[in-house]
């Protein structure tokens, strides 16, 4: 009976021994108001650290230097289209996992919501969102006059905001929220209809996390990534 070479025989368990590279979602991560794709650096390491390669992390840049001028129709839109569809292809799964922080995460759900690609999201994360509005920006149409705060905006029942809610962002959908957000929080007050605006509906968990604003994006690389994990 013929036999393996005892060289190749020890190849081949050394081989079938060995952990195999498991296939992960490739993830898309989009910044806030202003930000930029280097405030997502923590996570990045964190992500890059557990195996994701680099090639399947997305990080688009979009929006004006003024803060009053961003909001969620029109130019700020096609970077994170383009993230997204760059995501898919990029894949290895078939699906992705998006995750956005502040008006970021608004505005990526706006893009998934649009395209109708909630199914291939495996998994949605929005950060200190304002998915409920913000109070700084007035009610709608009693909102504050700027393009941030208008139709397409953050000011409470938004038209932009109403046709959002509700809408399915992936198979598992997740927010972290602080009460402490001095954006979110700004007037006093997180909440909207006694809910907190970061919270999404339908979301399977919400986790509170005793930071600020920016802090929630760059101090939970870890909890981001257990969550997409």
């Amino acid at each position: 009976m013929q036999r393996f070479p005892i060289a190749l025989a020890s190849l081949i368990l050394l081989i079938a021994s060995a952990p195999l590279l498991a296939c992960q979602d490739a993830v898309v991560l989009v910044h806030g108001n202003t930000g930029s794709p280097s405030d997502w650096n923590n996570t990045y390491s964190e992500l890059r650290a557990r195996g994701v390669p680099a090639g399947a992390i997305f990080r688009p840049a979009w929006g004006s230097a003024c803060a009053a001028c961003n909001d969620h129709n029109g130019s700020e839109e096609w970077p994170v289209v383009n993230a997204l569809a760059d995501a898919l292809t990029a894949s290895c799964t078939g699906r992705i996992d998006v995750i956005g922080h502040s008006m970021g995460a608004t505005l990526a759900a706006k893009q998934i919501a649009d395209y109708g690609i909630d199914g291939y999201v495996d998994t949605f994360v929005g950060i200190a969102g304002a998915f409920r509005g913000l109070w700084s920006c007035g009610r709608y149409p009693w909102n504050v006059w700027n393009s941030t705060c208008g139709y397409w905006g953050l000011s409470v029942n938004s038209p932009f905001l109403n046709a959002l809610d509700g809408e399915p962002l992936g198979r598992r959908v997740y927010s972290i929220k602080s009460w402490i957000d001095q954006v979110v929080c700004a007037t006093g007050t997180c909440t909207v209809g006694g809910i907190h605006s970061s919270q999404i509906s339908g979301e399977t968990a919400s986790y509170s996390v005793s930071t600020g604003h920016f802090g929630l994006q760059q101090n939970t690389a870890p909890l981001q990534a257990d969550l997409i994990d």
